[in-house]
């Protein structure tokens, strides 16, 4: 409704309103002037026919305005001041205030229930208020698939993500395209293409084998001709030779598609940026200098997102938007079955070396000598599975069939990168 009493005089709407009634202006001459719709127009001449000499569109409140409590004012400033701390901290990945954060602090934290507007109005008064940079339109937010399953969108993000630890960590998130949920997301201290492994293993075996994987170009996603050959000449091309991420969707028969820029992977982008914004500062909130503390946080965050969040372009929270494509038989996901001749998921979400056993049915990686039970000559594959952080099963696979397995200790696995 247009507050008219900033607008217009008394004086000057009663005489609008007469030159109306007397024929002389059409209504909708006067709602463009008055800047109002029909019905408040309407309601208006309405309340001017009934009482002319008393009419007034002045505007007096009839009670006092609500006051905030002054506990929760300050708790307000205290929070806006720390996120102020943190915009100044040039390694944190955050850039603005997060008034929607400060708000849901506030509720579980101090159990202090604050309107949004309320945090927005006392950050401008305060000095915590950035101004908005405009954007354009680079990439569409709507939902382009029809099943859950049918894309699994997949990126990693390296961050420092506490003001309290010097060390950058990579945070590896899967979400599911349709309905926005994030089977799987974690922290590694580094990078390795079995984190990512992990990340596939742990999705399969929990929901099933989805319809494709959506990624950028990543080394460990992708071979790329000029980059990751150390041969001028490029005998191989791009996508020649595959990755030990890529040989397990292989196996598992799911599709992979590549992003052709950064701006393609913009819905992955946008969690990413809400789990990075909360996880940042949660992690400074609370003294943060391990990553087995900021795995906990992240955990509490994914659950918040999954379980709690309403999704802006869904509109629906994702584990329930999830639940509901599955009752409706809207999914691509696959069950996971081992693919013959393999005899274990160990076969399959592990890293693979190809060896030639010698003379005397010996193999080597970085140095290290397998005794293995083979034939002199043959090409054997090495399946690499990690029991733990200390330990690794190595599965001999020759000829489609498994002669050999052992353990071994991950020093002595130089060769291999984990």
């Amino acid at each position: 409704m247009a507050q008219l009493h900033k607008k217009f005089t008394d004086g000057q709407v009663k005489e609008l309103l007469d030159r109306y009634i007397c024929g002389e202006i059409e209504r909708k001459y006067l709602q463009e002037i008055l800047g109002i719709g029909k019905s408040r127009f309407f309601a208006l001449v309405n309340e001017y026919r009934g009482k002319r000499e008393k009419f007034s569109i002045q505007y007096a409140r009839s009670a006092k305005t609500r006051q905030i409590d002054p506990k929760i004012e300050r708790n307000i400033l205290k929070e806006l001041t720390k996120e102020k701390q943190l915009l100044l901290d040039d390694d944190m990945p955050i850039k603005t205030y997060n008034y929607s954060y400060i708000r849901d602090l506030l509720s579980d934290k101090h159990h202090q229930k604050v309107a949004l507007s309320t945090i927005i109005d006392r950050a401008k008064k305060n000095g915590f208020y950035l101004k908005k940079r405009k954007k354009e339109r680079i990439h569409a937010r709507e939902v382009l698939t029809n099943y859950v399953g049918e894309l699994i969108q997949h990126d990693s993000s390296l961050h420092k993500w506490s003001p309290y630890v010097e060390e950058k960590w990579s945070l590896i998130t899967s979400i599911d395209d349709y309905s926005r949920f994030m089977p799987y997301a974690c922290l590694q201290k580094t990078e390795t293409s079995l984190a990512h492994i992990h990340a596939i293993e742990s999705t399969f075996l929990q929901y099933g084998m989805p319809h494709s994987y959506y990624v950028d170009s990543h080394s460990i996603f992708r071979f790329v001709r000029g980059r990751d050959s150390v041969w001028r000449k490029h005998y191989l091309l791009t996508d020649d030779v595959n990755t030990q991420w890529k040989q397990v969707l292989d196996d598992c028969g799911v599709k992979v598609i590549y992003a052709l820029s950064p701006q393609a992977k913009g819905k992955i982008e946008r969690p990413y940026g809400w789990l990075q914004d909360r996880l940042v500062r949660t992690c400074a909130r609370e003294n943060v200098t391990d990553i087995k503390t900021a795995k906990q946080i992240l955990g509490r965050e994914v659950h918040r997102y999954n379980f709690k969040q309403v999704h802006s372009t869904t509109g629906e929270i994702p584990y329930l938007r999830f639940e509901r494509a599955l009752k409706e038989k809207k999914s691509l996901f696959r069950d996971f079955h081992v693919k013959p001749p393999f005899l274990s998921s160990k076969d399959i979400f592990c890293l693979r070396i190809q060896r030639t056993i010698d003379a005397y049915r010996k193999v080597s990686i970085g140095g290290f000598v397998m005794k293995v039970n083979g034939t002199p000559h043959d090409s054997v594959e090495l399946r690499i599975y990690p029991l733990n952080n200390s330990l690794s099963e190595v599965r001999f696979w020759c000829q489609g069939k498994l002669i050999d397995k052992q353990k071994v200790k991950n020093s002595d696995l130089a060769g291999v990168h984990f």
